[in-house]
């Protein structure tokens, strides 16, 4: 009997703001955010490694301002910032002259600025020495790589996303075994509901327990 072929089946990601999981280390950032618009000043940074959570938060903040979001390396004389809020991702390396010019005049206009990086923004580099002092000036909090706590509810989070009912200790297990990262839970997850679909299975400890046994 041929096995069956699972329909791919893309679980679409919320970033609305009760979907994001708070915990240690993004509690700061995630407290600061909630206070709009009661913010000290209108320009602020995040900053933490990938899949710490800025960009799910610069969509909660743009959901609240009606920001427009931006990668930085998108940003070009062709390519024009609109008034009014703006949030720019991946700020904090070389960038190039056209983009420091445009981050300097929206840092200068005072308009709801959120910028992020991987790095503190003491520490990002530019030509422009103006843009240097205004980066230090920035509101900046930083978001650190989840605890496996966190891990543990991303994973039932994202099996609950699929419709899939899982024994309790099968988040555990999985983060126990698995790199400690989001997107490694996030494939895990992805690949434990393929698995189960082709084998008619249900997702639970033995199903998980083969499936890590593979990647080992």
């Amino acid at each position: 009997m041929l096995e069956q072929l699972p329909l791919p089946f893309a679980a679409r990601e919320s970033f609305a703001r009760e979907d994001f999981l708070v915990g240690a280390g993004n509690r700061d950032a995630v407290a600061f955010l909630d206070t709009w618009p009661d913010w000290p000043a209108p320009n602020a940074a995040l900053y933490g490694p990938p899949g710490s959570g800025k960009t799910h938060l610069v969509h909660v903040w743009a959901a609240k301002t009606g920001a427009a979001i931006f990668e930085a390396t998108e940003i070009s004389e062709a390519v024009p910032i609109p008034t009014g809020a703006v949030a720019i991702e991946n700020a904090g390396g070389r960038l190039g002259d056209v983009v420091e010019r445009t981050l300097f005049a929206l840092i200068e206009r005072r308009s709801p600025l959120l910028i992020t990086a991987r790095e503190p923004p003491a520490g990002w580099p530019a030509v422009l020495p103006d843009l240097v002092s205004r980066f230090r000036s920035l509101m900046a909090f930083g978001l650190w790589a989840p605890d496996d706590a966190l891990l543990e509810e991303l994973a039932k989070k994202l099996f609950s996303v699929r419709q899939l009912i899982v024994p309790e200790q099968v988040a555990h297990e999985m983060v126990q075994a698995l790199e400690r990262s989001p997107a490694a839970v996030r494939a895990f997850v992805a690949e434990a509901d393929t698995a189960a679909l082709a084998a008619k299975r249900p997702i639970n400890l033995a199903l998980v327990r083969e499936l890590l046994a593979k990647q080992r």
